[in-house]
């Protein structure tokens, strides 16, 4: 990756949201506006608008506020959370290191250049805008100790941001949170290892907090952000919160499975009693949706009898 200390130094100094003078940022980075101008480039491309106003200098759309890894680590319990801020993607960086990383361990990062989303889809990641976390763990029993992890960890982020102002929010079965029934965020589970030997997971969250339509090209559903809902989280205390709360809860799912959190995830479930659609490859079935069982599969009331469907390839959607 190239150097990106300048266009991160512009970043800083634009946060506050105020105009700044090329003169003002030549005198503290040395260079000439020309040079500034490929740089403020860079910071464009990550989905950072920058203004030009003449006369005044270059301010953002909006202030700013950059994750803080001084504040990250006071506040949280045995810290091991890595802060960064340009990487491929926070779920490879732990992939990475499996092998020397601790059940918990985890990671948060300004800017994703490769977010991944479920089927590969691309996560997009604008700078500074969201929060993109991953965590990794290990079960000791397997990949089967690990079923029904992704409707955990959404239980775990709704009931967090809740917590946190944004009380709207709910869960989409199998990996995502809704809010005003559009998409606010989405949970990528990547799992290695056999059925019976040792599991490696690292748990993904992309959380949607303030990026604008304006810096991110076509995405294929409806999507909302927190700022657009009137919602405004620290995103400092959101990833250490996040952290704290899923190494917790962690723990009781491996001691415990899904069961103790299906109870949890009905009261959370955007589209329970709601008419609803799964789309396969090959066909759309309709039905009530209710809910989830212990396993985390999905049940459907088709006139008047219930069906499971397994996670897999099967999207939900409202009707």
């Amino acid at each position: 990756m190239r150097n990106i200390t300048i266009p991160l130094k512009l970043i800083s100094l634009l946060a506050d949201g105020e105009y700044h003078s090329s003169k003002q940022f030549g005198a503290i980075l040395g260079m000439s506006r020309t040079a500034i101008n490929k740089h403020l480039q860079t910071i464009r491309y990550w989905g950072v608008e920058v203004f030009t106003a003449p006369g005044k200098g270059y301010r953002l759309y909006a202030p700013l506020q950059l994750l803080d890894e001084s504040v990250i680590h006071a506040r949280l319990p045995a810290s091991r959370l890595a802060v960064l801020s340009v990487i491929d993607s926070t779920n490879q960086y732990l992939i990475g290191r499996i092998g020397t990383t601790k059940p918990g361990d985890a990671c948060v990062a300004e800017y994703q250049t490769q977010g991944r989303g479920r089927r590969g889809r691309q996560w997009v990641s604008t700078f500074g805008n969201n929060l993109y976390l991953s965590l990794y763990w290990r079960f000791e029993k397997g990949l089967a100790a690990a079923g029904g992890l992704s409707l955990m960890v959404g239980i775990v982020i709704a009931e967090v941001l809740q917590r946190l102002g944004a009380e709207e929010v709910r869960v989409k079965w199998p990996n995502d949170l809704y809010l005003n029934d559009r998409k606010l965020a989405g949970i990528l589970v990547e799992l290695s290892g056999k059925v019976s030997d040792v599991a490696h997971v690292v748990i993904g969250a992309g959380i949607n907090l303030a990026m604008r339509e304006s810096t991110v090209g076509k995405i294929d559903q409806e999507w909302i952000n927190l700022q657009a809902a009137g919602i405004t989280i620290d995103r400092n205390t959101l990833a250490t919160e996040l952290t704290d709360t899923l190494r917790q809860a962690l723990q009781q799912f491996e001691r415990n499975g899904l069961a103790p959190f299906v109870s949890r995830w009905q009261a959370l479930d955007n589209f329970f009693g709601r008419p609803v659609k799964l789309l396969t490859e090959e066909q759309e079935i309709k039905g009530i949706s209710r809910g989830i069982d212990a396993q985390g599969v999905l049940l459907l009331e088709q006139e008047g009898t219930l069906h499971a469907y397994l996670d897999g390839e099967i999207s939900l959607r409202g009707q």
